[in-house]
């Protein structure tokens, strides 16, 4: 019995064991990048664990508000941080801008013409158009502004196909289920062989990812480390790769 015991203890022994799990909650456009700095941070942060959950910044931020425990938040806007910050998840003082990223117009890689301007989409070339939800979907407000903008929503929105996330609206247009769809062009450079990029479309405000630890935080530290990381040269190289760019 004392081997028995004496070998169950050395087994124990040998399980890593994580000294904090860190649950980030992160906008789907940061999800290719973010599944690669995860594991560097952990490397850097040994018996951490880093647990992330993607979706469009809305959803996360109702899931945080009906208090799913989440230590970061990661948007893919500011109005969607600064309704975090006014329901009191997040403290003004802690959250940063850590990337840019820009707005574009795709079109499935087969298609024989993409439209040239804004305005080529109310014709009657384009039925039908991937944008995200406004409501829920930072891109999809982002859209709704540049389209408002140019006088165009009007038109546009009979047309529009709702995507819950920008990559839903990606993977329409990859599918050709659409005509055209509107994403991020970090997005797009993830299919180059199934999308096509027609033009960017200028936003009347600068697209910048905010971050911040939530108040909740079972790790607060940590949580506050996990987005100085963000920030660090290794990490804004990573993010660089994956087309997005300085804040």
């Amino acid at each position: 019995m004392p081997r028995l015991f004496a070998a169950l203890l050395i087994a124990a022994l040998a399980l890593p064991a994580h000294a904090a799990e860190l649950t980030v909650s992160a906008a789907a456009s940061l999800t290719n990048a973010f599944k690669e700095l995860a594991p560097r941070f952990e490397a850097d942060h040994p018996g951490t664990k880093v647990l992330v959950n993607f979706g469009s910044s809305g959803a996360l931020l109702q899931q945080m508000a009906n208090g799913a425990p989440v230590d970061v938040f990661a948007s893919a806007d500011q109005e969607t941080m600064d309704q975090a910050q006014r329901k009191g998840l997040v403290l003004a003082a802690q959250r940063r801008n850590f990337v840019s990223n820009a707005l574009v117009v795709i079109v499935p890689a087969k298609a024989a013409h993409g439209p040239k301007a804004l305005g080529d989409l109310a014709g009657a070339a384009y039925q039908r158009i991937a944008i995200g939800l406004p409501a829920s979907v930072p891109v999809g407000r982002y859209t709704q502004g540049v389209l408002e903008a140019a006088g165009l929503w009007a038109a546009i929105e009979p047309k529009m196909v709702g995507a819950n996330t920008v990559r839903q609206a990606l993977d329409y247009v990859a599918r050709a289920e659409v005509d055209a769809g509107f994403v991020y062009a970090t997005d797009a450079a993830l299919m180059p062989e199934r999308v096509q990029v027609a033009f960017t479309a200028p936003t009347t405000m600068p697209i910048l990812y905010p971050v911040a630890p939530l108040t909740a935080s079972a790790n607060p530290a940590l949580a506050m480390r996990f987005v100085d990381f963000l920030g660090s040269p290794a990490a804004q190289a990573v993010l660089a790769r994956y087309g997005f760019g300085k804040p």
